[in-house]
C-alpha cells in the first residue's frame, strides 16, 4: 500500500508485527480447545495487514477499494466505509480443522466495538445452548464462542468504554465466559506521548478494576508474544476470565502514515527510526539459529510481493462476492425503497388469553408480593377475562409472550427493566421471602420454546447499548429491546446510535432489528426526566422531503398511543422479511391512563399497526380544522375538545413518523372536503421533537399549509418550575383551537 498508494491514509502495523503471532498462536489454540468460533473486535492499527495474512481477505479488495471502487458488489447502493473498518467472516482451516472467525464492524470511535464483539459473541453461545441457556446449571459460557479484544494503549486508557465494558464482564446475563484482550501498545496516541495520555503508571492499569491478570511483553520478540498468548489463553479457558496481554512495541509512522511524528515526538522517532523492523530482526535471529536462511527469508518476501503485484493486477476487473443475507440471514433482504408494506400481526385471542396469564401464573409455594398480587396479577386476569381496558404492560407482555410462542427469543435489557422504570412491567417476580427471582413466561407451557432474558443492566448507556446491538446483527430471529431507565438517557449512547444503529446498513450492508424503548413526555419532571430528543433521530433518519418514503428508511421512529399499536409494531419487527431498527417514542401516563386502553378486537387476526390513527368521534362534513399531533399529546387535545365541544376539528395522530406514512394522510385528509386550515401540535418546543420534520413533508407532498402550536424555542427540554409547567401545559392546549 506504502508502495503503490503513497498518498492514501493507511494505518499498517509496522513497529507490532508481532500481534500477527499473538494470531497465529490463538488460532492453533482455539482449535486444539473445540472452539468453534472467535469473535473479534479491533481498531484500525495492524487491521488490514491481519485480514490479508490470516484471515482469508482478498488484497484485490483493499486495492480495488483504494482505487476508487465500492467493496459490495455494483447493483448494492450502500455508501461504503474506509478499508481500515473491513471486516471478515470466515471460515478458517487450522491445523486441519475448520474455525468461524468473526471480526466486528468497528467505526473509527475507538473501542466502540468492543461491547458489540461481546453481544456478538453472547448471542452466538445462545444459539449454542451454552452456559445459562443450556440445560446444565455447571456449564459456563465461552465452551464453544472465544471472545477477543485488540486496544490501542492511548484509546484503552482513554476511552470510558472500557470501564463499562469491564464492568459488564461478569455480570448476569452479560457474561460470555471472559474475554482475552491484547493492548497494542504503542506508546503513544496520535501525537500524544503516554506519559501525557494517562494518569497510571501503565496503560494496562484499568485492568486491575476486575483484578485480570496482565502479562508486558516486549513487542521485538514474537516467539515470547506467543508463548504468553497460549498461556493466556489456557487461563482464559480454566478460569472463564478476562486476561490481558500488554504488547510493548511502537508505531514506525505517524498516525495514518501520512503524518510526520517528528513534528511532536521528535526524540523518539530518532530512536525508532534507528530500529531495525520486527520481521528483519526475526529473520536474523532464525538465520542465526539456523532455522530459516537468509535467501530463504528472501524467497518468502519476494514470493508475498510478486502475489500482491498479481491480486493488484486483479483489481481493476476484480468483483467482490456479497457478505451480506448469508448463514442464518439467509432468509431476510433488503427492505422495499418505493413502498410501505403491511403486516398481519394479530393472533386469535385465546391464544393471547392463556398468554397474558401465563404472564401472571407462579408457583403456589412463591411468595408474592400482595401489591403486586392485587393491582398487577389480579388486575391483569379481570382485563383478559372481560377482554377490554387491555394496558400497556400487558400489551407487551402478549407480544412478547406471542413471539415466544412462535419460537422467538426475546431480550430485554436496561436499568430497571423487570419491573419497569415506573412499576409497571412487573415481568419478573421476586419472592418476598427468599429473594428468588421468577419470570413466569419462561414456564408458560406449549409453543415452539421461545425464551425471554430479562438482562438488568450495570448504570451504563454506551457500553450496554453496544452489547444490544451485537446480539441484534448475530440473529435475526431473536428480539432484542434496550430500554432507557428515561428517553434522555440515550445520549450517553450517542456513539453506539450514530455509528452503528443507523449508519450499519448503508456502511456495511448488516442489518438489525434492535428496538429502542426510550420514555418521553412532558409531565413537569424538568429538562432530563422529558424528552428523548425525538428531533436527534428524526435528523439521523433518510427520509426524503419532497417523495415518499420505502421501508428502507435507515431507521424506523414510531410514537405510539394504544396498546395495542405497541402490541403490533413489536411484533412486526420479526415479521417482515427484512430488518430494520426500531426508535419506539415510550410512554410514561400512558402507562396507566383509562383513556389509552385496547379491547381484544384491536390483537384479533387481520389486525396490524396502522402508521396513521384516524379520527371516528368526528362527522366529515362538519370538519373545518385539523389537528396533527403524535403521541401521548393527543389525549390532552381530545380532553380539550371534549371540553370546548369542537366538533369541527379533526385530531389526527402520526404513529409513525419515519417513514413518513405519506398515503395514509392522505388517505385520511381526503374524507375533510371543507377544511379550512391545518395545524401540527406538541407538547414539545419548537426547535425540538417532529415540527420540522413534518412540516416540510406536509407542505412539499400534501400541498397544503401546516400552522405551529406548541411550546417556543427553549435551549433545554422542559422547564423545572411547577406553575410554568402547569401555565404551558394550559397554553399549548388551547392554542390549536384558538388558532
Amino acid at each position: 500500500m506504502a508502495l503503490k498508494f503513497p498518498t492514501v491514509k493507511r494505518y499498517g502495523g509496522e513497529g507490532a508485527e508481532s500481534m500477527l503471532a499473538f494470531f497465529w498462536q490463538l488460532l492453533r489454540d482455539s482449535v486444539q480447545a473445540n472452539i468453534e468460533h472467535v469473535v473479534l473486535a479491533m481498531p484500525h492499527r495492524g487491521r488490514t495487514p491481519l485480514q490479508a495474512a490470516l484471515l482469508n481477505m482478498r488484497p484485490a479488495k483493499v486495492f480495488r477499494k483504494l482505487s476508487g471502487a465500492s467493496e459490495f458488489p455494483e447493483d448494492i447502493e450502500a455508501m461504503s466505509d474506509v478499508i481500515s473498518h473491513f471486516h471478515v467472516s470466515e471460515q478458517l482451516q487450522v491445523l486441519g480443522k475448520s474455525l468461524n472467525f468473526s471480526m466486528v464492524r468497528n467505526p473509527s470511535h475507538l473501542e466502540a466495538a468492543n461491547p458489540v464483539a461481546m453481544g456478538k459473541a453472547r448471542s452466538k453461545q445462545q444459539t449454542r445452548g451454552e452456559g445459562g441457556f443450556g440445560n446444565s446449571d455447571t456449564q459456563p459460557f465461552g465452551q464453544h464462542v472465544l471472545n477477543v479484544i485488540l486496544h490501542g494503549d492511548a484509546a484503552f486508557a482513554g476511552q470510558g468504554i472500557n470501564q463499562e465494558c469491564l464492568n459488564m464482564a461478569y455480570v448476569p446475563h452479560f457474561e460470555v465466559g471472559g474475554s482475552l484482550h491484547l493492548i497494542v501498545n504503542n506508546q503513544v496516541g496520535f501525537t500524544t506521548p503516554g506519559d501525557r495520555g494517562r494518569s497510571t503508571a501503565y496503560t494496562s492499569d484499568l485492568a486491575k478494576s476486575i483484578q485480570a491478570p496482565v502479562f508486558h511483553v516486549n513487542g521485538d520478540d514474537p516467539e515470547a508474544l506467543a508463548r504468553i498468548t497460549n498461556l493466556a489463553f489456557r487461563y482464559q479457558r480454566v478460569f472463564r476470565k478476562d486476561i490481558f496481554i500488554d504488547l510493548n512495541c511502537f508505531r514506525r509512522w505517524g498516525h495514518n502514515e501520512l503524518d510526520d511524528p517528528t513534528f511532536t515526538n521528535p526524540l523518539v522517532y530518532k530512536i525508532v527510526h534507528q530500529r531495525e523492523s520486527v520481521p528483519d530482526l526475526y529473520a536474523k535471529q532464525l538465520a542465526k539459529e539456523q532455522v530459516l536462511s537468509e535467501s530463504q527469508a528472501k524467497e518468502m518476501r519476494d514470493n508475498y510481493m510478486k502475489y500482491l503485484g498479481e491480486e493488484l493486477a486483479l483489481a481493476p476487473t476484480y468483483q467482490p462476492p456479497p457478505s451480506y443475507f448469508e448463514k442464518q440471514w439467509k432468509d431476510l433482504q433488503l427492505a422495499p425503497s418505493k413502498e410501505l408494506t403491511y403486516w398481519d400481526t394479530g393472533l386469535d385471542y385465546s391464544l393471547l388469553h392463556y398468554i397474558g396469564q401465563q404472564s401472571v401464573a407462579f408457583p403456589e409455594d412463591f411468595n408474592i408480593h400482595p401489591h403486586l398480587l392485587k393491582t398487577h396479577v389480579t388486575a391483569r386476569l379481570k382485563k383478559l377475562e372481560n377482554g377490554a381496558k387491555i394496558d400497556w404492560a400487558t400489551a407487551e407482555a402478549l407480544a412478547i409472550g406471542s413471539l415466544m410462542y412462535q419460537g422467538h427469543n426475546v431480550r430485554i435489557s436496561g436499568e430497571d427493566v423487570g419491573r419497569g422504570t415506573f412499576s409497571h412491567r412487573h415481568a419478573m417476580l421476586v419472592d418476598q421471602q427468599t429473594n428468588e427471582m421468577f419470570v413466569p413466561l419462561n414456564s408458560m407451557a406449549g409453543g415452539n420454546g421461545g425464551k425471554l432474558e430479562l438482562a438488568h443492566s450495570i448504570l451504563s448507556e454506551e457500553a450496554v447499548l453496544g452489547f444490544e446491538y451485537g446480539m441484534a446483527i448475530d440473529n435475526p430471529n431473536n428480539l432484542i429491546i434496550w430500554e432507557a431507565q428515561f428517553g434522555d438517557f440515550a445520549n450517553g449512547a450517542q456513539i453506539i446510535i450514530d455509528t452503528f444503529i443507523v449508519s450499519g446498513e448503508t456502511k456495511w450492508m448488516e442489518s438489525n432489528a434492535l428496538v429502542m424503548l426510550l420514555p418521553h413526555g412532558y409531565d413537569g419532571a424538568a429538562s432530563e426526566h422529558s424528552s428523548c430528543r425525538i428531533e436527534r433521530f428524526l435528523q439521523l433518519c433518510d427520509s426524503k422531503e419532497t417523495a415518499a418514503d420505502g421501508d428502507s428508511v435507515n431507521v424506523h421512529i414510531v410514537n405510539p398511543t394504544t396498546p395495542a399499536q405497541y402490541y403490533h409494531v413489536l411484533r412486526r419487527q420479526l415479521a417482515r422479511n427484512f430488518r430494520k431498527p426500531l426508535v419506539v417514542v415510550a410512554p410514561k401516563t400512558l402507562l396507566r391512563l383509562p383513556a389509552a386502553t385496547s379491547t381484544h378486537e384491536d390483537f384479533q387476526p387481520g389486525t396490524l399497526f396502522h402508521n396513521v390513527l384516524g379520527d371516528t368521534t368526528v362527522k366529515a362534513e362538519q370538519v373545518k380544522k385539523v389537528i396533527l399531533c403524535s403521541g401521548k399529546h393527543y389525549y390532552n387535545l381530545a380532553e380539550e375538545r371534549e371540553k370546548r365541544q369542537a366538533y369541527d376539528t379533526a385530531i389526527l395522530r402520526l404513529e409513525s413518523l419515519c417513514p413518513f406514512p405519506l398515503q395514509e394522510l392522505k388517505a385520511q385528509l381526503a374524507q375533510y372536503g371543507n377544511v379550512q386550515s391545518f395545524v401540527w401540535s406538541q407538547e414539545e418546543h419548537r426547535n425540538m421533537s417532529a415540527w420540522t420534520f413534518v412540516r416540510p413533508r406536509f407542505e412539499n407532498l400534501i400541498g397544503q399549509q401546516l400552522h405551529y402550536c406548541g411550546r417556543c424555542e427553549a435551549p433545554t427540554p422542559a422547564t423545572g418550575i411547577g406553575k410554568v409547567h402547569k401555565r404551558e401545559v394550559d397554553e399549548i392546549v388551547a392554542a390549536p383551537f384558538e388558532l
